[in-house]
């Protein structure tokens, strides 16, 4: 797939921490509970920690209690890229930026979560950016 944002290997390596390039280039997960805004309540837009697209907002943030920051939809449904993941030996769909290809995390469907949509975009922390409402 060909992305608006492409770069070289090394330059993503150069321009992202470790972890942020573990989890954002090579699909790692961080930590349950871990994340920076697993527990944020602050209004604002979070953007892609790679190319900085606008993804989703504190609007659609949810309490799932899982461990990441979840999400009941994207700010725009073309900001993110829907993949059919197998790895681990399950069936999962992988959430990426549709902007650079980075992964974000799963995205998971069913009743149960009390949202207008019974999705939970389970998102790391570390693939966000938050930009807090009245920040400039």
């Amino acid at each position: 797939m060909s992305y608006d944002v492409e770069k070289p290997d090394e330059q993503w390596r150069t321009e992202l921490t470790p972890a942020e390039y573990a989890v954002l280039r090579q699909a790692a997960t961080e930590p349950a509970f871990t994340g920076e805004y697993t527990d944020t309540k602050a209004e604002g837009v979070y953007s892609c920690r790679a190319c900085g697209a606008e993804l989703f907002t504190s609007e659609t943030k949810f309490d799932s209690h899982c461990g990441w920051p979840s999400f009941f939809d994207p700010k725009d449904t073309e900001a993110v890229e829907l993949i059919e993941d197998r790895s681990h030996g399950m069936l999962r769909t992988e959430v990426r930026c549709a902007r650079c290809g980075s992964h974000l995390g799963h995205v998971f469907a069913g009743e149960g979560y009390g949202t207008p949509t019974d999705q939970r975009y389970c998102i790391n922390s570390i693939s966000l950016r938050l930009a807090e409402d009245g920040e400039g």
